[in-house]
Order: C-alpha cells, then sequence, then structure tokens
C-alpha cells in the first residue's frame, strides 16, 4: 500500500480503550463538580445559621432594656416581648442543636435513593466492545482491564437489587394502562356494529378473490399450445421467407379439432357474438385469455420489456409527432407532420408535441430553398408556426421541439445525430407517431421506442426500396435494406400504417392513406368552381409538373415519355417546377433530347401563378403517396398518373386520369387538354381533407381506443398503467422484438 505521510491507523482495541477511558474521565468529572456543589452548599447553609444566630442575638438583646425601662416604654410593648421571650428561646435552643442542621442539609442535597439506572447505556456500550479488547472494570476510579467481560463497579449501599427508577415505573405503569383501554370498548366500541369492520372484510376477500369458474375451464391442450407457438413466430416465418397463408393454414387444422369445445368452455355468453364470423385467430385467442384468466396470473414484464412508463403530472394524454425533415423544406414529411400536429391539438383532449430536426447553417444552406437560414431554433419555430396557421386558419396551439440532425448527400435525406428519445421529456412520453420509422431507426442507438412510449405508432412515407434500386448494386443493397426495415419497424413500433401498397409489407402494418390536403387547396378550388359557375374561365394555361428536381422523383420517366412520344405531342408544351441536386443534370438531358419543356426555379404549390393551370402531371412511380396530386385534385385540375399503387386512393375521383402505357399517356395527355374537368362534390373534398384524415389516422392506428373511452371520454394516464398490468403474457412476438432491438442496439453500440 502506498504511504502518503498520513499516521497509521490505530488498531480497534485501541481506539475502543481510548473510547472507554473518554467516558470514564467524563463520569470522574460529572461526579467531582458535583461533589463540588454539594461542599459549596453546605458552606453557604453554615454561614446563613451563623448569620441568623446573630441576628436573633442582637434581637434578643435589644429588647431587655424593655424589661427594666419604667418611664419610657409603653405598657404593651412590655407586654409584648414578655410573651415571645420564651418562644425566642425555645427556638434557639432547637436550631443550635446539631440534629437540627443536619436535618436542613439532608433537606437540600441529592437524595442518595434517586439513582439512574444506566444498565441500558453499559449493554450498549459492551454490545460495541470487540471480545478481543479485553475485560475491563469500570469503577470509580475509571475504567480498568480485568476478567472476562466489562463490568460496572457500583458503590455499596448505591444500588438495591429489583427496585425500578421512578420515571421508568410510572412509564411502564401508563403503558399498561392504555394497552388495556385500547382494547376496551371506550376507544375502538364505535366501530362495532357498523359497517366499517365489514366493508374492509369484503374488499380484503376482493383482492384476493379466487378466479370465478377455473374449475370449469380445461388446460390447453398439446395442439393449442403448438398452435400458439405457431401464429406468435408468424413474423420470424417471415423473414425465413415463410408466406403467412401457409402459418394460418397449420393454426386451422391444428384449432380445428378442437373447436366445439373451444366455443364450449373458454367463452362466456357476453364472448359468443364475437366470434361469429367463425374466424380461428379469435378463437384461439380468446381461449388462452380465457385459461390466463382462470389461473389469476398477471404479467408484469420480462426481460425484453419494460412496462415501468412515467405517469404525467395531469390526466391530458401527450402526442409526441417526430419526423425527418422541416420546413422550410417543402417535402412531404416536413408538411404532412406539422398538419397532422395542427389538427390533433385542434381538439385540445391531448397535448402535441412536433419534433423535427435542426440542422447546422451549412447544411441548411444545402436544404432550404432559397438561401433561407435561421441563426436559432427559436427562428425556425416562428416561421414553421406562421406558416401552417396561414394555411390552417387558426392557431396551431402545440409544442415544437428540435433534435440534432445531419444532411446526408449521398442519401439525400436527414439523419438524426444521436438518440432522439432523450428530446423528449420523460412524463410527455406517452404515445409517439413516427413519421418515417424506419428512416428514424436505422442508426437509432438509444432506448428503445416502445420502452419509453406507451404506445409507437409508425407512419411509412417513402419507398426507400425503389430509390435504392436505382443506385449502384441496388439490387443488393435493396435486399439489405428490406429486412433492415422489417427489423426495426418490429422492434420499435406497436402499430404500422403504410399510405399505399406501394411501400414494402413491413410487420404489424396496415394500409390507409391517413394524409389530407391544405385546406388552402380547397378554398382555390372552391373559388375555381364558383368562377366557372359564373362562366369564367378558370384555366388559362395547359399542363405542368412541380417536384424536387432529382431523377428519383418521377424526371426520368417523364424524360422517357416526352422522348418516346415527342411527335404524337406535336405543340404540346410543359413547364417544370423545381429545384434539386440534379437540375443541372436533367435540363441539360432535356436539351440534348429538344424536348419543350420549360424549366423553373420551385415554389409553393398553391402559389397564384399556378392556378391557371389546368391540367397536373405526375409520372413518378417512386412515390408513396403523392401529396402534389392531392392539392392539384383539391384545386380541380386534371390529373394524369401513372396506374400504380401510389395512385390507387385517388382513382375515386372522376378528375384522375390513369395510364398504364406510354401509348395510353398520350391518350389521356390529349383527353385532359381538349376537356373542362369537373367540379368536385361535397364528399370527395371532405375526403381531401385533413379532418376526415385525422379520423382515418385515429381509427386505422387504434389510438382512438388509446386515447378515449367506450364513452367518447378522454383517458388519463393511470388507466394505461392499469392496462400494462392486465397483460397476462409475454408472446413469442415480444420476445423476438425485444431481441432484435436489443440486437440492433448493440450492433450500433459496436
Amino acid at each position: 500500500m502506498i504511504n502518503l505521510g498520513m499516521e497509521p491507523r490505530p488498531p480497534a482495541s485501541e481506539t475502543a480503550e481510548k473510547a472507554l477511558s473518554f467516558l470514564s474521565r467524563g463520569w470522574r468529572e460529572v461526579r467531582d463538580s458535583a461533589g463540588a456543589d454539594l461542599q459549596l452548599m453546605r458552606a453557604r447553609a453554615r454561614s446563613f445559621k451563623s448569620l441568623a444566630d446573630k441576628e436573633l442575638e442582637n434581637f434578643l438583646n435589644s429588647a431587655s432594656p424593655f424589661s427594666s425601662s419604667s418611664a419610657d416604654a409603653s405598657l404593651p410593648e412590655l407586654n409584648f416581648v414578655k410573651r415571645i421571650q420564651p418562644k425566642i428561646s425555645e427556638f434557639r435552643l432547637a436550631q443550635s442543636s446539631p440534629d437540627f442542621s443536619r436535618k436542613v442539609l439532608e433537606n437540600w442535597s441529592p437524595r442518595p435513593e434517586i439513582r439512574i439506572d444506566l444498565s441500558g447505556i453499559r449493554d450498549a456500550i459492551v454490545s460495541e466492545v470487540d471480545e478481543s479488547w479485553g475485560l475491563w472494570d469500570f469503577g470509580r476510579d475509571g475504567l480498568r482491564r480485568k476478567g472476562g467481560r466489562v463490568k460496572w463497579r457500583e458503590r455499596e449501599g448505591e444500588r438495591e437489587e429489583g427496585k425500578e427508577w421512578e420515571p421508568i415505573r410510572i412509564l411502564k405503569m401508563r403503558l399498561k394502562e392504555f394497552e388495556k383501554k385500547s382494547q376496551s370498548i371506550e376507544i375502538f366500541g364505535g366501530f362495532k356494529g357498523s359497517d366499517f369492520i365489514e366493508k374492509m372484510k369484503l374488499n380484503l376477500k376482493s383482492i384476493h378473490k379466487e378466479p370465478e369458474e377455473s374449475q370449469s375451464i380445461p388446460p390447453l391442450d398439446v395442439s393449442e399450445l403448438l398452435a400458439y407457438l405457431i401464429r406468435q413466430s408468424t413474423p420470424l416465418f417471415d423473414q425465413l421467407g415463410l408466406k403467412r397463408d401457409v402459418c394460418d393454414k397449420i393454426v386451422e387444422s391444428l384449432c380445428s379439432r378442437r373447436k366445439d369445445q373451444l366455443m364450449s368452455h373458454s367463452l362466456s355468453t357476453q364472448d359468443m357474438p364475437l366470434l361469429g364470423n367463425d374466424n380461428i385467430h379469435d378463437e384461439l385467442d380468446c381461449r388462452i385469455a380465457s385459461v390466463l384468466h382462470s389461473t389469476g396470473h398477471h404479467y408484469e414484464g420480462g426481460y425484453w420489456t419494460d412496462f415501468v412508463k412515467r405517469d404525467a403530472d395531469d390526466s391530458k394524454r401527450h402526442v409526441a409527432i417526430v419526423t425527418t425533415a422541416s420546413l422550410p423544406w417543402m417535402t412531404g414529411t416536413a408538411v404532412n407532420p406539422l398538419f397532422r400536429a395542427a389538427y390533433l391539438a385542434m381538439s385540445a383532449k391531448q397535448n402535441v408535441t412536433l419534433v423535427v430536426p435542426w440542422l447546422c447553417k451549412s447544411d441548411q444552406e444545402l436544404v432550404y430553398p432559397n438561401s433561407l437560414t435561421f441563426s436559432s431554433p427559436e427562428e425556425q419555430e416562428a416561421y414553421i408556426r406562421n406558416w401552417v396557421e396561414e394555411r390552417v386558419g387558426f392557431k396551431a396551439d402545440f409544442k415544437i421541439s428540435f433534435y440534432p440532425g445531419k444532411f446526408a448527400k449521398e442519401r439525400r435525406s436527414i439523419i438524426p445525430a444521436g438518440d432522439t428519445t432523450q428530446f423528449i421529456s420523460p412524463h410527455e412520453a406517452d404515445i409517439a407517431i413516427l413519421e418515417e420509422p424506419e428512416h428514424l431507426n436505422w442508426y437509432h442507438h438509444g432506448v428503445r421506442w416502445t420502452d419509453k412510449f406507451n404506445h409507437v405508432i409508425g407512419v411509412v412515407h417513402t419507398n426507400y426500396l425503389e430509390y435504392i434500386k436505382r443506385e449502384k448494386f441496388g439490387a443488393f443493397q435493396a435486399f439489405l435494406v428490406k429486412h433492415i426495415n422489417n427489423l426495426v419497424t418490429r422492434a420499435y413500433c406497436h402499430k404500422v400504417l403504410r399510405l399505399s401498397s406501394a411501400t414494402q409489407d413491413l410487420p404489424k402494418s396496415v394500409i390507409c392513406n391517413v394524409h389530407g390536403v391544405n385546406p388552402k387547396f380547397l378554398k382555390i378550388g372552391e373559388n375555381i368552381a364558383a368562377e366557372r359557375e359564373r362562366g369564367q374561365q378558370a384555366f388559362s394555361k395547359g399542363a405542368y409538373f412541380l417536384g424536387k428536381m432529382v431523377w428519383a422523383k418521377g424526371y426520368s420517366e417523364l424524360i422517357d415519355l416526352l422522348s418516346k412520344h415527342k411527335n404524337d405531342l406535336q405543340g404540346f408544351k410543359l413547364d417544370v417546377y423545381g429545384n434539386g441536386e440534379d437540375s443541372r443534370e436533367i435540363q441539360s438531358t432535356a436539351r440534348k433530347l429538344d424536348l419543350n419543356l420549360n424549366f423553373l426555379r420551385g415554389r409553393d404549390h398553391a402559389d397564384d401563378s399556378l392556378h391557371g393551370y389546368k391540367v397536373f402531371v405526375n409520372p413518378s412511380v417512386s412515390d408513396v403517396l403523392c401529396t402534389a396530386t392531392a392539392e392539384a385534385l383539391a384545386m380541380g385540375k386534371f390529373v394524369v398518373c401513372a396506374d400504380h399503387p401510389s395512385n390507387d386512393f385517388f382513382r375515386a375521383f372522376p378528375n384522375c386520369l390513369t395510364y398504364k402505357t406510354s401509348e395510353d399517356f398520350v391518350v389521356r395527355m390529349k383527353e385532359a387538354l381538349a376537356n373542362e374537368p369537373q367540379p368536385l362534390t361535397p364528399e370527395q373534398r371532405y375526403t381531401l381533407s385533413w379532418e376526415a384524415a385525422t379520423q382515418r389516422f385515429l381509427q386505422t392506428s387504434e389510438l382512438n381506443e388509446v386515447l378515449f373511452n367506450n364513452n367518447g371520454e378522454s383517458t388519463d394516464r393511470s388507466s394505461v398503467r392499469k392496462m400494462k398490468k392486465s397483460a397476462s403474457t409475454p408472446g413469442f412476438s415480444d420476445v423476438v422484438d425485444g431481441g432484435l432491438a436489443f440486437a440492433h442496439y448493440c450492433f450500433h453500440r459496436e
């Protein structure tokens, strides 16, 4: 051990000796001080006695002349002196005796019988002394080593065996009296005969109540357990390439033998209507739930999961919308989450936070149009609020938070830098909406979203596989990205919404368009319809295309179509609006092919200069759901687009003209240029609105069930805690999801 110049620590025995020596010295000092005080009191008593004797003697001497006085003294005074003189003589005789002084001093001095029982202190000291210290004798002269234990030497006659200190005896007596009273009717007699005790008994019985009908539910057999295992392993089989239909048939064959028993044993009369559709999966779920309920088992979390969520201080639910882009970048992942936040917050039934990336100055110059930059997040937040409030027409009552992001030029997208979950405070970590969940979690190496949040919803915006296939070694990269997307969405989301079937089939996903259009576009469409009713010419221009100027956004398809049918579309001119990384290359290619394209700077689709166009052209097959197409339909224009899954939602609108081949494209373009579009009906306008999109989102994401109860009232977060505790068992799928999340975390930590 390194010696730092400090004194070595003394052994334990030496320390104990010092401690006991200190106590002994203190005890002697107290005793000596008490003796000195007693001597002083005795000296003062003697001086007082002497002074009293002198005063009494002077008084008697002064009274003697009265007895011999003849003329000067009055008769009453003489009689008074004669009466008290015998009494004074008796008093002097009594107080001059030695017994009088002794009795007075005894009354003033402390009584030797009143002593403090220090056995408790003695035992405490003895318990702290190690046996190796030796043997001690604690007597009048202090502690000294002796014998095999610690002794306390007592003066003879100072302690009477079996006699307690008076205060202790009184305290024990009072405690015994209180115990007798507590058992009597005087204190608790009022509860007898009342409902208090009965209610308490009933509450205790309800807590430990045995499950009802536990004896009537038979246990699971081998076929049911095997069917449930296969059912829970379906996502794993998806990764291995085994189709879901095969798994469903195996489960159905295993459960078909006991179908009658499932209906008779595991379902109550209330549950019977739920299974009218003869769904074997629902029957199996009810069977498993009923057996687990009969055992009284409740799952509290497992190895991979952590159900301890932070409870909020208030009863309102919190919704955090996390996205990968922000205004003024006019992209779908910046605009649509912004409108979603505004319309979810409009109901005021839940608190909403929009979480967007913050870029450094150099990245802002690369991403944001017209060299627009911000020096602080507060400045960008003000820009975002002004933009959305001008378009929705009401105050955007939601919070905006920022997380650090980095623009990846090779991917043309913003990548989160660090753990995004840490920028959402724990008391707001309730419901998370991940816009582009695969994008947000490619490099995620923080807390698992489903561990921090009670409910996590992913909204897939982009068909990344289509973009990656266009790159070098695209097929191989697309294969890897496909499985990575499956992994991260499954590990970090409870529910996934795909805007269209153009995206890859992800675990836990459903297809639904949960996007609407800016209310400003619907207003423009209403104004155009009013102008047409008045007989005015609403559309004075032909066709246009608007989009970010990168090859994957439909520019390659557009140039191929126009170059292939240049002769069929003579005199056709197309105005193209957009900015982007590939703008120079796209324009150079168009000039080489001598295409009649007029390239213009990108602008907002609601700009006044675009109102007069009649036809919007969108040949892109990489989109998931083109926002510009919905905006053009809302303004009452024709839309010519490819017959592609990304456009399935728009087929119901009469002004949407789709084509399958390049020849069909020419036919649809001529049809649109030669005719006038039909005005939208009120139902069609509502379908395109954000109000309708928000309702579709709440229903499809099952957020309605999370936010509201059966009566339509908002739920609080305490009920979420109870719901988590009511989960009966961790499914095999949950264990696999947790393992995938852990593996993903470890991979990125490396």
